[in-house]
């Protein structure tokens, strides 16, 4: 427990105040487990404002709910990357604009783009509409793992370099089989959901090896971000039995 409670100190904003032992290596494969929490508050809060405002009012404050509940953690290392990665820099230059604490243009854009498809993708969700919200936070933060595993770190030098001391064996990422059997409830959208993630992740990982050769912590927020959002809009997708 002290590992889970660890995860969610570290990549939530939710106030837990306990002293727990800091080992990423033990710590980083419970984050498709915090996920399904944030899924799981997510649920609560979708069904009591679905009591008294409409749908897409609902949504919207879904997403913000998770920006509250996130400290808007990955949703700054999504803006961050973009500004890094837009244009033809270089490698190093691009690791230098992504440290800067300023967010430029493209960022805002970036931003405003994965939060608009998360929204439209969870207005559009309606049956197993509760399912979905519970295991695609945990398909978001699943996906990191991938990138912990495949991907060396950016910065020799960087606070990020001890989460890859240690790389992540197989047996790791054995929490992530937690949305897999859940997401089978989910019809073919369950189906449809595993195969994007696994499509989406893989595409991401070839990207940032190619653009970058490594990865980041703000390329690893950025993965969480687009795959959240890209999940919800997949499971909202009409051809696949959404809604109309």
């Amino acid at each position: 427990m002290n590992h889970l409670i660890a995860a969610v100190q570290f990549i939530t904003a939710l106030p837990i105040k306990k002293n727990v032992p800091f080992a990423p290596n033990r710590m980083i494969p419970f984050f498709p487990v915090v996920g399904l929490i944030l899924g799981g508050g997510l649920i609560l809060f979708d069904m009591a404002a679905g009591m008294i405002l409409p749908r897409s009012a609902v949504s919207l404050l879904d997403v913000i709910l998770l920006l509250f509940l996130t400290g808007a953690f990955h949703i700054d290392g999504l803006g961050d990357t973009a500004d890094g990665l837009y244009g033809c820099r270089s490698r190093e230059a691009a690791l230098a604009i992504m440290k800067d604490s300023r967010v430029g243009a493209m960022g805002l854009v970036a931003v405003w783009c994965g939060l608009s498809v998360k929204w439209a993708g969870i207005a559009g969700l309606s049956d197993h509409r509760l399912l979905l919200l519970l295991i695609i936070p945990a398909y978001a933060r699943g996906a990191m793992l991938f990138g912990f595993r495949f991907l060396p770190y950016g910065r020799p030098d960087g606070t990020g370099r001890v989460f890859f001391d240690a790389p992540l064996r197989w047996i790791d990422f054995r929490w992530l089989l937690a949305p897999v059997f859940l997401s089978l409830f989910a019809g073919w959208r369950g189906a449809v959901i595993n195969i994007v993630f696994l499509a989406l992740t893989w595409a991401l990982l070839v990207f940032y090896r190619r653009r970058m050769g490594c990865i980041t912590g703000d390329m690893l927020g950025a993965m969480c971000e687009i795959t959240e959002s890209a999940l919800f809009l997949a499971a909202s997708a009409t051809l696949w039995g959404g809604a109309q």
